[in-house]
């Protein structure tokens, strides 16, 4: 059997610098009150000899394990097959690896999931949990809360009445001082892709909801009744099918509109992928987009939105920059300010504990 290679220890890093122990401590578990010539031999004597900390060791000194749970709270078929989800983990992904953490996936395939992933987050391991894809009658925000683990949240939570203020639509408004969370503007963007659809002369806007124990989903419905309720004639109960962010919901939804609505001839969907299920039955139905039909999705994921047929017009949300956002406010929120850049001046919300991101119509083939 080959030799076991012995990896260089404290002592030896100090040896090589010509300092104490406890000023190579110090350094690599980044202390203050070391002078910076002294910190420098210390940082080129750990390069020159392959010094890595050991983290259980450094994890007593610190208090920090330097790893952030990331939380989706939906089933693993649902994660894998959804490009939302990957675009987010981009994004939390590369602001935890630029600082140095570690990302720890923890999915919840149904409630006895929840709590196994209470006791993970109580049982010390992470530094703080980035939790999304939350349902309204999820009970993991309180078991989060009783693990006394520092969180973000993905989306407009529905439990702190604070909240409820970005529920009103505006973005770049102070919201949610209760609870630290990230989102778009889901209202705001649903306003925007239906009154383009009205602006087109459109007459029987229909909208295939998201799941609606969530609130983006929520929010999108309301942005859609804002406009419709200040069309005449318009408010028609049977325009309105719910669905749950899935191709094989649009479908199933679109279907159903047609059969209650034929005369439909503009379709605001939830996300892209319901677009996506909407445009299939539409094709074969002999409708053509946007001719007969006019169709907006919401995301703008531009594997998607570039790939429909015809590319689908949406409502753009940066979910990549979500992602990054969430991780840098948990990242701040951990180091007391000092460790991150603070989220760049401008950025709509970051007076309060939400930030509501914009969201802009990108306009292509579908309407």
């Amino acid at each position: 059997m080959p030799e076991a290679v012995s990896r260089p220890t404290l002592e030896a890093v100090a040896a090589r610098a010509g300092v104490s122990r406890a000023t190579v401590s110090r350094v690599v578990n980044g202390g203050d009150g070391v002078r910076e010539p002294l910190a420098e031999r210390v940082r080129r004597a750990v390069e020159e000899l392959g010094y890595v900390p050991n983290q259980a060791a450094r994890s007593l000194v610190t208090r920090r394990h330097d790893a952030v749970a990331v939380v989706i709270a939906e089933p693993e078929s649902r994660v894998f097959a959804d490009p939302f989800f990957a675009l987010q983990l981009r994004g939390i992904s590369k602001e935890l690896t630029a600082h140095d953490n570690q990302l720890v996936l923890l999915l919840t395939e149904g409630r006895a999931d929840h709590a196994r992933v209470a006791r993970y987050l109580a049982g010390g391991h992470v530094d703080g949990a980035l939790v999304f894809s939350l349902h309204l009658d999820d009970p993991l925000p309180g078991l989060i809360r009783d693990a006394g683990v520092p969180t973000v949240f993905g989306g407009r939570p529905d439990w702190d009445e604070d909240t409820r203020a970005a529920d009103r639509g505006h973005a770049g408004e102070e919201a949610g001082r209760g609870v630290v969370y990230v989102d778009c503007d889901n209202r705001g963007g649903a306003r925007t892709a239906v009154r383009h659809l009205v602006g087109l002369g459109r007459s029987r806007v229909a909208h295939i909801t998201g799941a609606l124990d969530q609130t983006s989903a929520v929010d999108r419905l309301d942005g859609y009744r804002d406009v419709m309720a200040g069309v005449p004639g318009e408010c028609d109960p049977r325009l309105v099918v719910e669905s749950d962010f899935t191709p094989a919901g649009g479908e199933r939804a679109m279907r159903e509109l047609l059969d209650r609505c034929p005369d439909v001839d503009a379709v605001f969907a939830a996300n892209d992928l319901t677009a996506l299920g909407a445009l299939r039955v539409l094709r074969a139905s002999g409708r053509r987009v946007p001719e007969d039909v006019a169709v907006v999705g919401f995301d703008d994921m531009v594997p998607v939105a570039e790939q429909t047929d015809p590319p689908l017009t949406t409502v753009r949300q940066d979910i990549e920059e979500m992602g990054r956002l969430m991780a840098r406010l948990l990242l701040r929120g951990l180091s007391g300010g000092r460790d991150t850049e603070p989220p760049a001046a401008g950025t709509p919300g970051t007076a309060g504990r939400g930030v509501i991101l914009p969201t802009t119509l990108i306009r292509r083939a579908s309407a």
